[in-house]
Formats: structure tokens, sequence, C-alpha cells
């Protein structure tokens, strides 16, 4: 198993868009935040590095959060 050298974003917000799979705390889908223990640091950082990408998609969907 991968060592957890990089933690976990998750802020405990846990609201997820069905239409994204988009948790709205962390921005990571279900199966990564069920995976995030087993992923590699390189894995863990792409994801992390696609969080803009992903907050836009979030957005486009359900309007930003302060307007």
């Amino acid at each position: 198993m991968p060592d957890m050298a990089l933690p976990s974003p998750c802020s405990e917000v846990c609201r997820f868009n069905r239409k994204t799979d988009l948790c709205a705390g962390c921005l990571r889908t279900t199966s990564e935040i069920r995976q995030w223990r087993k992923l590699t640091d390189h894995k863990r950082h792409f994801i992390l590095a696609d969080r803009g990408r992903r907050l836009s998609k979030l957005n486009a969907k359900i309007g930003p959060a302060n307007p």
C-alpha cells in the first residue's frame, strides 16, 4: 500500500453533486475518495492539480457559491 505522504484534501463538507459526482468540499469523485489511501502520490497530485477544472465543472452545473 502506498504511504500517505500526501494527505487527504477532505474538508469534511461532504456534499455531492449527482450530475458531476464531485464532492463540493474536496472536489473529488466518490471513487477517488474511496480509493485515496490506495492511490500513489503521483495520482493524488494529479487529482489535486485538477481542482480548478473540477471547480469550474461543478460551478457550471450548480452555479458559483458566491455570485
